[in-house]
């Protein structure tokens, strides 16, 4: 088959542009297996069989496999690139928060922004020849920042070559998830503080005008005239640390029999006011931070996932960075807001 006669490069993963795996795709086309036993794989994945290469299950291969050939070599960048993002994707609460991604080829990125006036928000009839209500879009004055978090990957091939590539994958997950973390720290600062464009969230405290209550404590009157505070936008998600976690499961009104056997049985709890609650301590302890998710936050990508293939493939691991590229602008400025309990 076309996949077998496929000379694997490093090359590869250098060209402008393309992953490693559509650099394969367009020599070895996923389409040209439809109806063959091999119609629900792509291209570097018939590339792992055809060096007899089985990443999964208790027939695993060793991590030696893929260094038995140079053009097996190859393939481990990849194969470590795809267990990081993996790791990333598990338990990732960005698409749940972000309206939208951008994905971009440098390292300056220039978000656009519109905030209309009380006079612009206001719906009006248009009479006839008369002139129609503008929405003016600008650009952000200073440009959006990315960081790059990322992960070294230490070890020597000599402690590593007799594991199993399915629990070495455990190991390249937890790299991931940790990259992610940081991701979504990055997030939630963006959110909380602006994106450096003097857009803020506005912060609002128990106790303290127009939230009623006591400081310290949480009712849900509180969170009620919280969630009254997004007009017009529409408070439909809650990041929370774990105290806020705690003082959301302490409300009578979230202790109904259904909320005790939901939380219970999946570790999630009801919704409040309708809005989809995640848990994250990048929040600080204390507070709530409350969003419109499809007009608050826009992700900026710089590429995928890097690994130093160079490394991964000449020296058989060591020492290889692995990073990922991101940062975050705030779309509409009044679509987020903190309550400190």
């Amino acid at each position: 088959m076309a996949f077998d006669n496929i000379r694997l490069e490093k090359s590869m993963y250098r060209e402008a542009g393309k992953t490693f795996t559509q650099v394969l795709e367009s020599l070895d086309a996923s389409e040209n297996y439809r109806g063959t036993a091999l119609e629900h794989t792509d291209a570097f994945q018939r590339q792992l069989s055809r060096f007899g290469i089985a990443c999964k299950g208790p027939r695993s291969s060793q991590v030696e496999k893929f260094f038995a050939t140079f053009q097996s070599a190859v393939l481990f960048p990849e194969y470590v690139a795809r267990c990081v993002r993996q790791g990333m994707e598990e338990n990732d609460i960005l698409p749940a928060i972000c309206a939208t991604t951008t994905v971009i080829d440098a390292m300056d990125y220039r978000a656009i922004y519109s905030v209309p006036t009380e006079d612009e928000k206001s719906l009006k009839s248009v009479g006839e020849g008369a002139q129609i209500p503008a929405t003016t879009i600008r650009t952000k004055e200073n440009l959006i920042k990315l960081h790059k978090r990322g992960r070294m990957l230490v070890a020597s091939y000599e402690a590593i070559r007799f594991q199993k590539l399915d629990l070495f994958s455990v190991m390249l997950r937890q790299i991931g998830a940790q990259i992610q973390a940081q991701h979504v720290a990055d997030a939630v600062d963006v959110l909380v503080n602006g994106d450096g464009n003097n857009n803020a969230a506005t912060a609002y405290a128990v106790g303290t005008s127009p939230i009623g209550g006591t400081s310290g404590t949480l009712t849900y009157d509180e969170l009620v005239e919280f969630w009254a505070q997004f007009d017009p936008y529409e408070m439909n998600t809650m990041i929370a640390p774990t105290s806020g976690f705690l003082a959301l499961l302490k409300l009578d009104e979230l202790q109904n029999p259904l909320t005790g056997l939901n939380f219970q049985g999946t570790g999630k709890l009801e919704n409040p006011l309708g809005a989809q609650l995640l848990r994250s301590d990048a929040v600080a302890s204390g507070k709530l931070l409350g969003l419109d998710r499809r007009y608050a936050l826009e992700m900026v990508c710089a590429g995928d996932v890097s690994v130093e293939f160079d490394k991964l493939i000449d020296r058989q691991l060591e020492r290889a960075a692995i990073s990922s590229i991101s940062g975050f602008a705030k779309i509409c400025d009044n679509a987020s807001a903190s309550l400190t309990i």
